[in-house]
Protein backbone atom coordinates (compact mmCIF):
# COMPACT_ATOMS: atom_id res chain seq x y z
CA UNK A 1 0.00 0.00 0.00
CA UNK A 2 2.75 2.48 1.06
CA UNK A 3 4.85 1.64 -2.50
CA UNK A 4 1.90 2.30 -4.44
CA UNK A 5 0.93 5.89 -2.66
CA UNK A 6 4.76 6.33 -3.16
CA UNK A 7 4.80 5.64 -6.78
CA UNK A 8 1.98 7.83 -7.21
CA UNK A 9 3.16 10.78 -5.44
CA UNK A 10 6.28 10.36 -7.93
CA UNK A 11 4.35 10.28 -10.96
CA UNK A 12 2.13 13.32 -9.90
CA UNK A 13 5.64 15.49 -9.02
CA UNK A 14 7.20 14.22 -12.30
CA UNK A 15 4.51 15.38 -14.60
CA UNK A 16 3.81 18.59 -12.89
CA UNK A 17 7.69 19.24 -12.99
CA UNK A 18 7.52 18.28 -16.74
CA UNK A 19 4.30 20.02 -17.64
CA UNK A 20 6.67 23.68 -17.03
CA UNK A 21 7.42 25.22 -20.33
CA UNK A 22 10.56 26.91 -18.85
CA UNK A 23 12.29 26.89 -15.51
CA UNK A 24 11.22 29.66 -13.16
CA UNK A 25 14.89 31.53 -13.77
CA UNK A 26 14.44 31.23 -17.24
CA UNK A 27 11.73 33.24 -18.28
CA UNK A 28 12.09 35.91 -21.21
CA UNK A 29 12.15 39.02 -20.44
CA UNK A 30 8.76 40.33 -21.73
CA UNK A 31 7.52 37.87 -18.74
CA UNK A 32 9.55 39.68 -16.64
CA UNK A 33 7.35 42.75 -17.15
CA UNK A 34 4.69 44.11 -14.86
CA UNK A 35 1.21 43.30 -16.30
CA UNK A 36 0.42 47.00 -16.76
CA UNK A 37 3.50 48.02 -18.86
CA UNK A 38 3.07 44.98 -21.25
CA UNK A 39 2.90 46.12 -25.34
CA UNK A 40 0.35 44.77 -27.78
CA UNK A 41 3.11 42.21 -28.78
CA UNK A 42 3.64 41.39 -25.23
CA UNK A 43 -0.23 40.46 -25.00
CA UNK A 44 -0.48 38.79 -28.53
CA UNK A 45 2.81 36.31 -27.28
CA UNK A 46 0.97 36.03 -23.80
CA UNK A 47 -2.00 34.68 -26.11
CA UNK A 48 -0.24 32.55 -28.63
CA UNK A 49 1.25 30.84 -25.48
CA UNK A 50 -2.13 30.63 -23.48
CA UNK A 51 -4.09 29.20 -26.57
CA UNK A 52 -0.86 26.94 -27.51
CA UNK A 53 -2.14 23.69 -26.31
CA UNK A 54 -5.61 23.96 -26.94
CA UNK A 55 -7.40 21.63 -29.41
CA UNK A 56 -7.76 23.02 -32.95
CA UNK A 57 -11.48 24.47 -34.03
CA UNK A 58 -13.55 22.45 -35.65
CA UNK A 59 -13.61 23.66 -39.22
CA UNK A 60 -17.02 24.86 -39.05
CA UNK A 61 -16.00 27.26 -35.92
CA UNK A 62 -13.32 28.65 -38.05
CA UNK A 63 -13.79 32.15 -38.83
CA UNK A 64 -14.71 32.31 -42.17
CA UNK A 65 -11.92 33.58 -43.60
CA UNK A 66 -10.01 30.55 -42.30
CA UNK A 67 -12.08 27.93 -43.38
CA UNK A 68 -10.86 25.93 -46.74
CA UNK A 69 -12.14 27.21 -49.92
CA UNK A 70 -15.09 24.49 -50.94
CA UNK A 71 -14.65 21.57 -53.36
CA UNK A 72 -15.66 22.26 -56.75
CA UNK A 73 -16.51 19.48 -58.86
CA UNK A 74 -15.85 21.08 -62.70
CA UNK A 75 -16.55 17.96 -64.23
CA UNK A 76 -20.49 19.02 -62.85
CA UNK A 77 -20.53 22.57 -64.19
CA UNK A 78 -21.25 23.98 -67.58
CA UNK A 79 -18.75 26.42 -68.84
CA UNK A 80 -21.56 28.11 -70.80
CA UNK A 81 -23.16 29.44 -67.80
CA UNK A 82 -20.64 31.66 -66.23
CA UNK A 83 -23.75 31.98 -63.24
CA UNK A 84 -23.33 28.51 -61.96
CA UNK A 85 -20.00 28.80 -61.92
CA UNK A 86 -20.29 31.87 -59.33
CA UNK A 87 -22.99 29.81 -57.29
CA UNK A 88 -20.47 27.01 -56.76
CA UNK A 89 -17.74 29.52 -55.98
CA UNK A 90 -19.33 31.22 -53.30
CA UNK A 91 -21.35 28.32 -51.32
CA UNK A 92 -20.86 28.18 -47.88
CA UNK A 93 -19.48 32.17 -47.87
CA UNK A 94 -20.64 35.56 -46.98
CA UNK A 95 -21.86 37.51 -49.75
CA UNK A 96 -23.94 41.05 -50.04
CA UNK A 97 -26.04 41.97 -52.60
CA UNK A 98 -27.63 45.51 -53.24
CA UNK A 99 -31.50 45.83 -53.76
CA UNK A 100 -32.70 48.96 -55.08
CA UNK A 101 -36.55 49.80 -54.82
CA UNK A 102 -38.24 51.45 -57.72
CA UNK A 103 -39.03 55.61 -57.40
CA UNK A 104 -38.38 57.90 -54.71
CA UNK A 105 -39.67 55.97 -51.97
CA UNK A 106 -38.98 57.16 -48.30
CA UNK A 107 -36.97 55.06 -46.06
CA UNK A 108 -40.33 54.10 -44.01
CA UNK A 109 -41.33 52.23 -47.06
CA UNK A 110 -38.32 51.24 -48.38
CA UNK A 111 -38.27 49.64 -44.96
CA UNK A 112 -41.34 48.18 -45.44
CA UNK A 113 -41.09 46.51 -48.75
CA UNK A 114 -37.52 45.28 -48.05
CA UNK A 115 -38.95 43.90 -44.68
CA UNK A 116 -41.65 41.54 -46.62
CA UNK A 117 -38.97 40.53 -49.39
CA UNK A 118 -36.60 39.31 -46.50
CA UNK A 119 -39.37 37.39 -44.76
CA UNK A 120 -40.67 35.86 -47.66
CA UNK A 121 -36.78 35.11 -48.54
CA UNK A 122 -36.51 33.48 -44.98
CA UNK A 123 -40.24 31.88 -45.79
CA UNK A 124 -38.63 29.92 -48.47
CA UNK A 125 -35.50 28.89 -46.41
CA UNK A 126 -32.93 31.51 -47.74
CA UNK A 127 -31.43 32.86 -44.72
CA UNK A 128 -30.73 37.24 -45.38
CA UNK A 129 -29.71 39.88 -43.05
CA UNK A 130 -31.39 42.74 -44.24
CA UNK A 131 -29.83 46.58 -43.64
CA UNK A 132 -31.17 49.51 -45.43
CA UNK A 133 -27.73 51.81 -46.38
CA UNK A 134 -30.29 54.25 -48.24
CA UNK A 135 -33.79 55.28 -48.59
CA UNK A 136 -34.46 53.33 -51.14
CA UNK A 137 -31.36 50.51 -51.49
CA UNK A 138 -30.88 47.96 -49.07
CA UNK A 139 -28.18 45.13 -48.69
CA UNK A 140 -29.40 41.80 -48.49
CA UNK A 141 -26.48 39.32 -46.50
CA UNK A 142 -26.03 36.02 -47.34
CA UNK A 143 -24.03 33.45 -45.17
CA UNK A 144 -24.45 31.10 -47.90
CA UNK A 145 -23.71 33.02 -51.13
CA UNK A 146 -24.93 30.35 -53.11
CA UNK A 147 -28.37 31.45 -52.26
CA UNK A 148 -28.20 34.77 -53.34
CA UNK A 149 -28.80 34.05 -57.05
CA UNK A 150 -32.19 32.51 -55.98
CA UNK A 151 -32.91 35.04 -53.70
CA UNK A 152 -32.53 37.45 -57.67
CA UNK A 153 -35.20 35.55 -59.13
CA UNK A 154 -37.61 36.11 -56.49
CA UNK A 155 -36.60 39.61 -56.31
CA UNK A 156 -36.30 40.29 -59.61
CA UNK A 157 -39.79 39.36 -60.07
CA UNK A 158 -41.79 42.20 -57.36
CA UNK A 159 -43.17 44.96 -59.19
CA UNK A 160 -41.24 47.61 -56.55
CA UNK A 161 -38.09 46.01 -57.45
CA UNK A 162 -35.88 48.63 -59.20
CA UNK A 163 -32.66 45.92 -59.34
CA UNK A 164 -30.42 43.61 -57.73
CA UNK A 165 -26.30 43.75 -57.73
CA UNK A 166 -25.22 40.32 -57.27
CA UNK A 167 -20.53 40.39 -57.86
CA UNK A 168 -20.80 44.18 -59.70
CA UNK A 169 -23.60 42.48 -62.18
CA UNK A 170 -26.87 44.55 -62.18
CA UNK A 171 -29.76 42.33 -62.70
CA UNK A 172 -33.15 45.07 -63.75
CA UNK A 173 -36.36 44.10 -61.87
CA UNK A 174 -38.86 42.85 -64.39
CA UNK A 175 -41.09 45.67 -63.86
CA UNK A 176 -38.38 48.52 -63.45
CA UNK A 177 -37.64 51.16 -66.10
CA UNK A 178 -35.09 50.10 -67.76
CA UNK A 179 -36.56 47.02 -68.31
CA UNK A 180 -38.78 48.79 -70.31
CA UNK A 181 -36.38 50.66 -71.93
CA UNK A 182 -34.89 47.80 -73.21
CA UNK A 183 -37.99 46.47 -74.36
Amino acid sequence: MKNTVFIFCCIIILSVSSSKKAKEGEKPEWAKKDIRDYSDADMERLLEQWEEDDDPLEEDELPEHLRPMPKIDISNLNPEDPQSLLEATKKGRTLMTFVSVVGNPTRDESEEITKLWQTSLWNNHIQAERYMVDDNRAIFLFKDGSQAWTAKEYLIEQEKCESVTIEGKVYPGKYSNNVKQEL
